[in-house]
């Protein structure tokens, strides 16, 4: 030992997982935290549902066993699902057994999925109460659970594949030395700052800034023109961001052609905030919608297309839908960052949402849930039409069941609360029910979806919108069958956006941003400061600079007319890419803008988040949950070995005594020798 780092590290081991943490919205707490303003210590054991706990401990938990550990329902939805045997829910239902659970820890093992029948930590109707009609008790996701829209006083950790390995080894080595004067223990840091001052609510939160607003920034580009939007992550701010091809003439007030808006999302949530993948759910969308975009910037003639086309891809849909609201608050307010957009030209809106799973026995089967009009039946014929033209691949799309009570969780939703005339369209791989069982959860990654599935969306959605936009029927025409979205670009995205090898630091990326992190997370994170629509890079995380660098080069025009960066470019409407690899950067020709993202309930006022009425403009203000993340200090979970107190005790009765007998011992040696000394 050489220093006292060195002796810590010798005593301590710092555990690899995944947080749970608090978040709070106006009526109240979900998530976990430490119960108070301390750290949490307790030994590891192993669950055991039929075992009684004597003393707090921290539960080494399996996943067969979470949805039975947390749930509040019954369990005839596990064992139908879940085909597991029969729990009894003991943190609802065994108050006893609830009081001394210190902490949990959740195991992770390699290809869990194929194991498990499904684990979906969400409602089985996802923001029931956002949606266009009355019928909100329908099961979209039946297997469901909820467990993530609760409050829990103990600390909850997703381990690491390594971790698990570890921590099975200490909670059997502790079950063996029951009776042993040692033990090993947990110690959760997961104090958060609204539990230690007692704010419970987001607006009493954010008076007394123990929290931060869920948010970012989201990514709009138009080709023909086209918009895009981007994700926030952790501690630095997310945008929506817009690019047009051709870029908008801002100074023309002739801005006439109908808009066709298209959809994705691009923030997943999970029950472990830095574990959000979201592979099928939403980011098979967002990808398809990248590959879409890419499959038509190779199309000649767009400038001439009859209709513009604008995608637009939201942050904060999982929360209360923030990015899809702010955008329609700013589209009313005519604010610069959406400069050149007419809400009153929006002529439909059509969503890419899973598409992941759009793939069974060769086939890629995806279904088009509608909002019914006469441009939703002009979009469904151009559906038909591109379906025809890819029927060599085996592509085929379906009319949603009539059924279902209206279209699914989406971000369609908010416009139709907004304009219940709105035309949308939202292009899924399921029908009455998710195709996905891993819907919100952290098991919902690369293993999850097939990317001969995503292939066959994007390119049937290129064609979707080539033939909207430029008004041609023929589905036997070059210029349609030319289309196609690029296989080896959709395998790279994945990787690059789902797996942490070889992550952001994947080649593609590497061509664009200096990246920050290696593994990505789709997580939605939280609005820092002042929103700005011109951000600086550091103040954007490194997915969202991603996909604004790679819109804005895919979609600027003429193709191959750049120049070095200079302080003309943004005058003359141009943007650079590419600053971070060289630091000079490439001047395109395109209009390109990030926008923040967060509640529309929610202004910035002398530094301090105060939340406002709800606006009459905003329908959808009323149910705004005002989501926001708890502050904290640090965040950690480390093992250690210690006595046991009795032990300790022992050990002292036991130096006293020696203390005592030695003392005594002394007294008589001393006594005896100065007597003997007396007698010579």
């Amino acid at each position: 030992m050489e220093s006292v780092p060195d002796l810590q590290k010798s005593m301590y081991m710092v555990v690899d997982g995944y947080p749970c943490v608090r978040l709070v919205n106006l009526s109240g707490e979900i998530g976990c935290s430490n119960p108070g303003r301390d750290k949490v210590v307790a030994p590891i054991i192993k669950y055991k549902n039929n075992k009684e706990l004597g003393l707090p401990s921290a539960i080494l938990l399996s996943m067969d066993d979470v949805q039975g550990f947390f749930s509040s329902n019954t369990e005839l939805v596990l064992r139908k699902h879940l085909n597991v045997k029969d729990h009894i829910q003991r943190i609802s239902n065994d108050s006893s057994f609830a009081s001394n659970v210190a902490g949990v820890l959740v195991e992770s093992r390699v290809e869990i999925q194929h194991k498990l029948k499904g684990f979906s930590p969400a409602r089985k109707f996802p923001q029931a109460e956002f949606a266009p009609y009355h019928n909100t008790t329908y099961e979209w996701n039946p297997i469901g659970s909820g467990i993530m829209w609760k409050s829990y006083n103990f600390p909850v950790f997703l381990l690491s594949e390594s971790s698990t390995s570890t921590l099975q080894e200490i909670a059997m080595k502790n079950e063996k030395t029951e009776k042993v004067y040692t033990t090993n223990v947990a110690e959760f840091d997961v104090v958060m700052q609204t539990t230690k001052v007692g704010t419970h609510d987001s607006e009493s939160c954010l008076k007394e800034e123990t929290c931060l607003p869920l948010g970012g920034y989201r990514w709009l580009d138009q080709r023909g023109e086209s918009f895009a939007a981007l994700d926030f992550y952790a501690s630095i701010c997310e945008f929506y961001v817009w690019s047009a091809v051709p870029p908008i003439n801002n100074s023309s007030s002739n801005q006439s052609k109908p808009i066709i808006l298209t959809v994705a999302s691009m923030d997943a949530a999970s029950f472990f905030r830095d574990k959000s993948l979201g592979a099928d759910s939403p980011i098979s969308g967002l990808i398809s919608l990248l590959a879409a975009v890419d499959a038509l910037s190779r199309v000649d003639g767009l400038d001439n297309l009859n209709k513009q086309l604008v995608f637009l891809v939201f942050t904060g849909e999982a929360w209360g839908y923030l990015g899809s609201r702010r955008f329609l608050l700013e589209l009313d307010q005519q604010s610069d960052a959406v400069r050149g957009l007419n809400s009153s030209l929006i002529q439909l809106v059509m969503e890419i949402g899973s598409t992941g799973k759009g793939f069974s026995q060769g086939n890629k089967t995806f279904f088009a849930h509608t909002q019914v009009s006469s441009d939703t039946n002009e979009a469904l014929d151009a559906l038909k039409l591109a379906q025809d033209s890819l029927k060599s691949e085996g592509v085929t799309v379906s009319n949603a069941s009539s059924s279902n009570p209206g279209i699914p969780p989406s971000s369609l939703m908010a416009f139709l609360r907004k304009n219940s005339s709105t035309s949308g369209i939202v292009l899924e791989d399921f029908d009455t029910v998710f195709a996905n069982k891993f819907y919100h959860s952290h098991l919902d990654d690369s293993a999850n979806i097939n990317s001969s599935a995503i292939v066959a969306a994007a390119s049937l959605v290129a064609r979707t919108l080539y033939v909207l936009a430029s008004d041609k029927k023929d589905s036997t025409s070059s210029a349609l069958s030319s289309i196609n979205a690029n296989a080896s670009l959709v395998e790279e995205l994945i990787s690059c956006l789902l797996d942490c090898d070889p992550g952001l630091s994947c080649e593609l990326v590497s061509s664009y941003i200096t990246s920050v992190d290696t593994c990505p997370s789709h997580y939605v994170g939280v609005v820092l400061g002042e929103p700005s629509s011109t951000p600086s890079p550091n103040q954007v995380d490194d997915i969202s600079r991603f996909v604004w660098n790679f819109l804005a080069d895919r979609t600027s025009t003429p193709k191959g007319n750049t120049t070095v960066c200079s302080k003309d470019c943004s005058n003359n409407g141009g943007v650079c890419i590419r600053t971070e690899t060289d630091g000079k950067g490439i001047c395109v020709n395109s209009t390109t803008r990030y926008v923040p993202a967060y509640s529309t309930r929610l202004k910035l006022d002398s530094g301090t988040w105060k939340v406002l009425p709800p606006n009459s403009s905003d329908p959808m203000g009323k149910l705004d949950p005002v989501w926001t993340e708890s502050n904290w200090n640090t965040i950690g979970l480390r093992v250690y070995t210690v006595q046991e107190a009795a032990y300790d005790r022992l050990v002292l009765l036991g130096g006293i005594s020696v203390t005592v007998l030695a003392y005594l011992a002394i007294v008589l040696t001393r006594a005896y020798i100065t007597k003997a000394l007396k007698q010579d």
